[in-house]
């Protein structure tokens, strides 16, 4: 049966692609068959044609998989993505990202799902980022910038996850500034107040080893 994941931040530049990107190298390196999908994107360089999310988790997967299924929704502008949606004259309706992951989840053993900025970003109408772990039915990865604010930040994340009845399968750390005062502390507070297992403490892009696959199911 095919295992999926929904990665999700406390912000929007808070390391959700490294994290994916991680999970997506360590699952394909023992075999699995690993596909990223990010289903809606915003900010896309002309002379590359696609999301820099988006071509990194394709290269961190060892699965061939159409771009439209991989990446239904893809906007130009570097904007929220209802507004980018509402600029473009568009809908972000959930039925086809359904649709696109049903179709990934046929090809692969696991599926990580990138989303766009933190937790609750809107999608139009109200709908947000975190219906899309609701209708696609995963447990959530909760990604946590360490950096100043991040304590209340993760808090209100879980409280958002919790609410929505998702399942929180665990957090991961991204030490994002390097210069933040504490931040080991920070991360022992996370650790012990957080319901849910630490996974993984991401310090310089370290990849996810066995005992962190462990944690999630599929080692």
């Amino acid at each position: 049966m095919t295992r999926g994941f929904f990665v999700t931040g406390t912000d929007t530049g808070v390391g959700k692609t490294v994290a994916a990107v991680a999970l997506l190298r360590a699952c394909a390196s023992r075999g699995l068959r690993a596909v990223g999908m990010k289903p809606v994107a915003a900010g896309i360089d002309p002379q590359a044609g696609v999301n820099a999310d988006v071509a990194a988790l394709a290269a961190a997967g060892n699965v061939d998989a159409p771009l439209a299924d991989r990446n239904p929704y893809a906007f130009a502008e570097a904007v929220a993505p209802h507004l980018a949606a509402a600029r473009a004259g568009i809908a972000i309706e959930l039925a086809p990202i359904a649709a696109a992951y049903q179709r990934l989840a046929a090809r692969a053993d696991i599926v990580v799902v990138e989303g766009a900025g933190g937790a609750l970003v809107p999608l139009g109408g109200r709908a947000d980022m975190l219906d899309v772990a609701r209708v696609l039915g995963l447990p959530v990865l909760l990604v946590v910038g360490l950096r100043l604010g991040c304590l209340s930040h993760a808090r209100l994340g879980v409280l958002a996850i919790r609410a929505r009845g998702l399942a929180l399968a665990g957090w991961i750390a991204c030490r994002i500034d390097p210069a933040m005062a504490l931040a080991d502390e920070n991360l022992d507070w996370l650790r012990r107040e957080l319901p849910a297992p630490l996974i993984a403490d991401l310090a310089g892009h370290r990849p996810l080893d066995s005992a962190a696959l462990a944690r999630l199911g599929l080692a």
